[in-house]
């Protein structure tokens, strides 16, 4: 039993993957991938491919490396499908920036499907509102820049090999390189890799002289050490 779903802005071909097996009437639930937008629909087809009789769903995402607010949806998905067949429910296994997700949420990092509300009778309706606000902005925030860093891994891996083949320098000395160039260039990263690569390329413009006098610096002080 696999399920999947495409990813909105990587265009991997696997946003989510969902495994798994039944035991004597347990089932176990593998997910692999991203939560993002989209996810509830792999999740929903795989639940809807259980056997009739489960008593009792565990979903271990382990597996998963991503997840926006959109994923966290997939915990309503869970709840109504263990309110409407009345069987327990789990999702375990969080780590990394997943679990960072249900953390700022204020969810049980652990299960966060047995969180309960806190029982703090002073806090209002107001205050919990423009907590989770809050909470809500730091994630969209996080999120930005976790994918801003997916989206610039990619030229800046390639720009990396262009020095090492260049220079002869290992890969912690190309990264250097580039951060130290940016730094002295007042340049962002990204675009400093971006000007690397162009340039490898034939007939490819030269970096900005600004940036070359600052790359020529970068490489001299990692082939000395200094």
């Amino acid at each position: 039993m696999t399920s999947s779903a495409r990813t909105p802005h990587t265009g991997w071909p696997d946003a989510l993957v969902v495994g798994g097996r039944t035991d004597q009437g347990h089932a176990f639930l593998d997910a692999y991938g991203e939560l993002v937008r989209g996810c509830t629909d792999t999740l929903t087809a795989a639940l809807a491919a259980l056997p009739v009789g489960v008593d009792r769903v565990q979903v271990d995402v382990a597996g998963v490396s991503f997840m926006d607010t959109a994923g966290l949806e997939i915990l309503d998905v869970l709840g109504r499908y263990g309110r409407r067949h009345g069987v327990p429910v789990s999702v375990t296994g969080w780590q990394g920036q997943p679990r960072r997700i249900l953390e700022l949420k204020g969810l049980d990092a652990t299960d966060p499907m047995r969180t309960a509300l806190s029982g703090s009778a002073a806090r209002t309706g107001s205050a919990v509102a423009v907590e989770r606000a809050e909470q809500l902005d730091v994630l969209r925030v996080e999120i930005e820049q976790l994918r801003h860093a997916i989206d610039s891994r990619p030229v800046i891996d390639q720009a990396r090999g262009i020095l090492m083949a260049t220079h002869g320098c290992t890969p912690d000395q190309a990264w250097l390189i580039l951060r130290e160039a940016s730094q002295r260039s007042n340049t962002k990263l990204r675009e400093v890799a971006a000007a690397v690569t162009a340039s490898a390329a034939p007939h490819g413009p030269p970096p900005p002289e600004g940036l070359r006098t600052a790359l020529r610096a970068a490489v001299a002080r990692a082939r000395t050490g200094g």
